[in-house]
């Protein structure tokens, strides 16, 4: 038996998941639903989102409504009378109508382990809080954000060495074998779906522009280098030095500790520098990227722009919020 779908999503973790529903026979993806092309780059080009390139490439039709509700393009999903709608970081919440057009169910993919992380940020704030994992939940699709009842979950392990790229990727893929494994469950009545606790609910609101400001005075090592992995590459973190914004991309945090203040340099040598945070902690710069310039190693910073740091310099100055 055959089922039809409609697909709704937006960035890169979302393709692989519509990939594989066009890759099974089992199913017949009617359409493809995501944001409208937006302006990227220094020229402010338009371009499609991920999910708009895969469907073109595979020749499914295309909707890009700014706002789904009440538009012709959530008339024309009611009219194709779908089997399933599969939504994966699309962007927008979906109204009643729209979800009971779907004979069988409306179901999102979810990056967190729901009740945990509900919106649009679940993984930044998973390794911005130092989480040891995450994972993928899928569930049913009610009005209220990310509240729907939970069908099925995998876990995946944050490792030291994650940053937001490297857990999409991993999240993607786990989210495509959770989903396609659950669809037949769902279509056979093979499942015990759980209500989400409310008491367990936490939030992922977008990324606010002042969040990628780091105050090295009020975190230490461990938390900077939880806030930076959290961020990159979406909304990369930085810094004030001097007068400049600098990016920082990846830090280790030190064993070693310091009675300097918070973000002056403590230990420089031609390849390697280490700075001041709270609580008399220390990182050591491994990566970052100035202002106008491509990301670099920290040797190659020092060797340029940073050759005239000295121990002892507060490098970090207190950005105003």
């Amino acid at each position: 038996m055959s089922y039809t779908v409609v697909f709704m999503g937006t960035p890169k973790f979302a393709v692989p998941i519509l990939e594989a529903l066009l890759a099974d026979n089992q199913y017949e993806v009617k359409g493809v639903v995501t944001q409208p092309d937006r302006p990227k780059g220094r020229r402010h080009e338009l371009t499609p989102s991920p999910v708009k390139e895969a469907a073109m490439v595979h020749g499914v039709r295309v909707l890009q409504p700014e706002k789904i509700s009440g538009s012709p393009e959530m008339q024309q999903v009611i009219d194709w009378k779908p089997d399933f709608i599969v939504t994966a970081a699309f962007g927008q919440f979906l109204p009643e109508k729209l979800l009971s057009a779907a004979r069988i169910a409306a179901v999102n993919t979810h990056a967190s382990l729901l009740p945990k992380y509900r919106g649009g940020a679940p993984v930044h704030y998973a390794i911005m809080n130092g989480d040891q994992e995450t994972g993928v939940s899928i569930m049913y699709m009610v009005k209220k954000m990310d509240a729907g009842d939970v069908i099925n979950v995998v876990k995946v392990p944050i490792t030291d060495n994650d940053n937001v790229g490297t857990m999409f990727e991993k999240l993607s893929l786990a989210g495509r074998d959770l989903l396609m494994a659950t669809l037949p469950k769902i279509a056979n009545g093979d499942i015990q779906p759980v209500v989400q606790d409310e008491a367990e609910v936490t939030f992922a609101p977008n990324i606010p522009h002042d969040l990628q400001n780091l105050h090295f005075e009020n975190e230490t090592a461990q938390q900077l280098d939880w806030h930076i992995r959290g961020l990159y590459p979406t909304h990369p973190a930085y810094i004030q030095v001097g007068s400049q914004r600098v990016k920082l991309i990846d830090v280790t945090p030190q064993l070693d500790t310091t009675t300097q203040a918070p973000g002056t340099v403590v230990a420089k040598t031609k390849k390697s520098l280490s700075i001041a945070a709270a609580n008399g902690t220390v990182i050591t710069v491994n990566q970052l990227q100035p202002a106008g310039k491509s990301k670099m190693a920290i040797s190659d910073y020092l060797n340029g722009a940073g050759k005239n740091l000295e121990v002892g310099e507060q490098w970090v100055t207190k950005h105003e919020r």
